[in-house]
């Protein structure tokens, strides 16, 4: 497989790429941190609430780097970084911030290997 099929012209083939060529070895699964902002504090606890209910483990803050959105929510699934994971996972995530209000504003994850 050439890394064009492995990693597809987007931008989280574009990270997931670098993130193999600095040495990650993504076939190990980890938690990733995937960020999603929100205009008020109170729909940030909403959306935050909605994923505990939903089996999900969450953190909540303050978020500086956004005037408009201040409010971040970071949901913790433990998944192995594949493109089609890491997608479906924000695919899902920006679906479901549309009723509070929020939209995705990326995702991270440790190195592995």
């Amino acid at each position: 497989m050439n890394s064009q099929t492995r990693f597809p012209d987007d931008e989280n083939g574009q990270v997931l790429s670098q993130m193999a060529a600095d040495g990650d070895d993504l076939s190990i699964p980890r938690e990733i941190d995937f960020a999603v902002i929100f205009p008020t504090e109170e729909a940030a606890l909403k959306f935050a609430t909605h994923l505990l209910k939903n089996g999900q483990k969450v953190s909540f803050s303050e978020y500086e780097e956004h005037d408009e959105l201040p409010w971040q929510v970071l949901a913790h699934p433990f998944m192995e970084p594949t493109h089609e994971n890491i997608s479906g996972y924000e695919d899902l995530l920006a679906k479901e911030a549309l009723a509070f209000g929020g939209r995705n504003d990326g995702w991270g994850c440790e190195v592995q290997g």
